[in-house]
């Protein structure tokens, strides 16, 4: 009885060991994902054909696109936008014959949210390839076909969800929400400011790099609808952060002739490739770095960012 029981156990060994190696075997064949560099070099190469996104177009739709839209999506947290997101605006996008793709731009590091910063990382690794960007909120879906996402004049960026149109922001220097730029425009402007970490103005100092630039902010025009019903706005009511800390409030009101393109710092450790809805877009893990001797409201969990927040 004894015996049995010890072959037993040495047969259930035997075979464990060789389920073991059986999946490191498989697993050593099977292909891997992104690589843990440091960094993913930029797209290069020729410009994109408009493929599954073009099947709701018109019949004589030319399948080579005279311009090519990077649409992107500063991201954290937000699947269920996303979501809905990915499919609608496809679908949108098709039917005006847009050729595009869709780069999730998701912030990885543990600092404070920063749209701006994002937005320039995703032209940095766009750029050679997409000659417009649209910078798209996630939870702010268009729903007028009216709302053309063509590519914009020289006059300066399209602002598809003007003060007249968006369910929330009015005011007429607004140019947050869902804005189109040239590649030329946007890298002769310097892109945008770095210093915004949290929620709010980077799209105000945006506005005033635009002006500086000798540009003009161009928007819908003949739009039949309203405040009401041109856009579908399905945030989900998560706080936002608005906490200022040190002295952010004082140097975000003022116009950053510092930072921007040229001085952003970031990784990029990974990039995949994502299928919402049988729709291909592409997910870029971002860390940013944060100099805290220029902008110590990075990170306003500290003590002393408490404590300077009071103040």
């Amino acid at each position: 009885m004894a015996k049995t029981g010890i072959a037993t156990i040495n047969w259930l060994f035997i075979c464990g060991l060789a389920f073991c190696l059986g999946g490191a075997v498989v697993l050593s064949l099977l292909p891997m994902g992104p690589m843990g560099t440091d960094c993913i070099c930029p797209l290069s190469g020729a410009k994109p054909i408009i493929g599954d996104i073009l099947k709701e177009a018109p019949a004589n739709q030319h399948l080579q696109a005279a311009h090519n839209m990077a649409v992107l999506v500063p991201f954290r947290d937000r699947f269920e936008e996303l979501l809905q997101f990915v499919p609608h605006l496809t679908k949108f996008l098709a039917r005006q014959g847009v050729a595009h793709h869709i780069f999730v731009l998701n912030q990885i590091d543990r600092y404070r949210f920063n749209r701006a910063s994002l937005i320039n990382v995703g032209f940095r690794f766009t750029s050679a390839v997409y000659d417009y960007i649209a910078m798209h909120d996630v939870d702010l879906l268009p729903l007028n076909d009216e709302l053309r996402y063509e590519y914009p004049s020289d006059a300066g960026p399209l602002h598809i969800a003007a003060p007249e149109l968006h369910p929330k922001y009015h005011y007429e220097n607004f140019v947050g929400g869902i804005l189109l730029v040239r590649t030329d425009h946007f890298e002769a402007m310097n892109g945008m400011s770095n210093r915004y970490w949290g929620w709010g103005l980077e799209d105000d100092e945006f506005y005033v790099r635009i002006r500086d630039q000798g540009l003009r902010v161009t928007r819908p025009k003949n739009i039949t609808t309203s405040k009401n019903d041109t856009f579908s706005h399905i945030h989900y009511h998560r706080k936002r952060d608005t906490q200022k800390c040190f002295n952010q409030k004082e140097v975000t009101r003022k116009r950053d002739r510092k930072t921007g393109l040229k001085t952003l710092k970031y990784r990029i450790p990974s990039v995949h490739a994502m299928s919402i809805d049988g729709i291909n877009i592409t997910i870029l893990n971002i860390i940013l770095e944060c100099d805290i001797n220029e902008t110590p409201w990075c990170d306003c969990s500290g003590t002393q960012a408490s404590a300077a927040s009071n103040n």
